[in-house]
């Protein structure tokens, strides 16, 4: 007779009986039982996970950093600590220290709940304006390693309307909070670079058969955020998993710092630095060349509207900097001076192998004379300082044998001339 293979019930007690390959038997009863076991396992596994997000949600998912305190630096000291690691650019260090101070010292105001009048400071978002290479991501990563903020970089070019392919204005949120190691308290005090702003430009005034979904579009998802606003973010990013609960993050208290080259705009600013009347003039209007001065001192928000930015972005970024152009001379010292320098980094590598590198001034010269000619800043340098110590570092057995190797100026052409750069 046959009988269920788990409970061993016959057929005549029970309703049904399904017999599979090699003699096995299951009844109705035992198909009920595990069908129950199952559902007890989802419905379980669905409530820890609600609980982990309602943790998130408390600021409480990491007990490590639950209570948050960032580092109120006043803006000489501010600047000056930047001296240390940043070359140049003065203007744009003193521009950033007295805004990131005001940003933070009203978040502290408002922690301390000093409301001795009816006055709001408002938040004001930043955008720096230089050419690739010139330090806008190393000054906005330094400017949040000694606030003690929690910070990220975006990537503008990524991102799209919702519902194209891309990533949605909200991810950006997603790897903040992801950056503060979900501690909420932390992320909505953290600084949030977004890279390449320049690349969601409006394509033109003129109307296209095709969508603009990186451009114009992307800008007005960016305005609720840079503005203040209660914002739902999938804490695991957005469209990978759609049926996560979403965290509320309120933007208001976040200092948003946008960057790009903005290439291009320098003729914009000439154009309106170089206007003249038509017809006869006694004297002849005053000119600025460009070629002597960085015209991007001149800029201003007429002049990024013109670009291709839409007002109300503008507004919502009132502070606007620059950096000068790297030359020589900066190139020179971005080798040498700051603490943690190219080649300092170079001899530390090599130092863990017990081998000691000099690098005599006229190497230097040529790795700046290179790095001039390729016109890719700070970025550049890098490039090409891996060129000249690859071979070291490859043979680092046969360079622990000489313990000490100097790099002069022939050592460095003839690494030129093998790399033919």
């Amino acid at each position: 007779m046959i009988k269920c293979s788990f409970c061993g019930s016959k057929s005549k007690d029970t309703d049904l009986l399904l017999n599979g390959d090699g003699g096995a038997s299951i009844c109705n009863n035992c198909i009920e039982n595990a069908y129950g076991l199952i559902n007890d396992d989802e419905d379980t596994s669905e409530e820890e996970d609600l609980e982990d997000y309602d943790e998130i949600e408390k600021g409480k998912y990491n007990s490590k950093k639950t209570n948050f305190e960032f580092n109120l630096i006043p803006p000489k000291e501010l600047k000056e600590k930047l001296d240390e690691y940043v070359i140049g650019q003065d203007d744009a260090k003193k521009i950033l220290s007295v805004a990131v101070y005001n940003h933070y010292k009203r978040l502290k105001q408002l922690k301390n709940n000093d409301k001795t009048d009816d006055v709001h400071i408002e938040k004001s978002n930043i955008i720096l304006i230089g050419e690739t290479g010139t330090g806008k991501t190393y000054l906005a990563k330094t400017l949040a390693k000694f606030l003690n903020v929690p910070f990220c970089i975006v990537d503008a070019t990524i991102l799209t309307e919702a519902g194209y392919v891309g990533e949605d204005v909200e991810s950006i949120l997603s790897r903040l909070l992801q950056a503060a190691d979900y501690n909420l308290d932390a992320a909505s005090e953290g600084i949030v670079y977004i890279d390449e702003i320049d690349k969601i430009a409006r394509k033109g005034d003129n109307p296209s058969i095709t969508r603009d979904v990186s451009g114009e579009g992307v800008q007005q998802g960016l305005l609720k955020i840079l503005e203040g606003s209660d914002v739902n973010v999938a804490p695991q990013g957005g469209r990978k998993h759609p049926d996560q609960k979403m965290i509320k993050i309120n933007t208001e208290n976040i200092l948003f710092i946008c960057g790009g080259a903005f290439d291009g705009i320098k003729q914009i600013i000439s154009k309106r630095l170089n206007k003249q009347p038509i017809g006869f003039v006694s004297k002849k209007s005053e000119q600025i060349d460009s070629q002597s001065v960085n015209i991007l001192k001149y800029v201003n928000s007429s002049d990024i509207k013109s670009f291709g930015l839409i007002p109300e972005l503008l507004g919502r970024l009132p502070i606007i900097s620059y950096l000068n152009p790297l030359d020589e001379n900066a190139i020179s010292q971005i080798l040498t001076k700051p603490k943690n320098a190219l080649l300092k980094q170079y001899k530390k590598l090599l130092d863990i192998d017990e081998v000691e590198i000099e690098v005599k001034d006229e190497a230097v010269s040529e790795i700046v004379k290179k790095t001039m000619e390729i016109k890719l800043g700070a970025r550049g340098l890098r490039a090409i300082c891996e060129t000249i110590f690859l071979d070291i570092m490859y043979d680092i057995e046969d360079s622990k044998k000489q313990k000490r190797i100097i790099i002069d100026n022939n050592f460095v052409l003839e690494k030129f001339k093998e790399k033919e750069i």
